[in-house]
């Protein structure tokens, strides 16, 4: 169950609302790691979990819209759960920035 507070190396943090039958959910996402000059917000994010099986270390994945930038985020990976119950994501992410027409996209990511 990946519901709760997670921060990250860099002091962003992400609050995750529980898993539905589904296997999806919602929450809230914190960066503290930008390069432009705006005011950060606080944006929302969609997530996907598949429902833990036996060794209780699902995949995800997480997509948020940025509230503060023309971009998408998507984070992919799993929890593991070593043997003091300390639980840690391993992830990794695609940045996708708007760009102005078809030819530009190699720039987006």
């Amino acid at each position: 169950d990946l519901q709760g507070l997670w921060r990250n190396e860099l002091g962003s943090n992400m609050t995750l609302l529980a898993l539905n039958m589904a296997g999806t959910f919602s929450g809230s996402y914190h960066t503290t790691v930008v390069a432009i000059n705006k005011y950060i917000l606080v944006s929302p994010l969609q997530r996907a979990q598949q429902h833990p099986g036996t060794k209780g270390q699902p995949t995800f994945s997480f997509t948020w819209q940025w509230q503060f930038t023309d971009s998408t985020t998507t984070f992919v990976g799993q929890c593991f759960v070593d043997h003091c119950r300390k639980e840690t994501l391993g992830t990794t992410w695609l940045l996708w920035e708007e760009v102005p027409s078809p030819r530009d996209v190699w720039k987006a990511t």
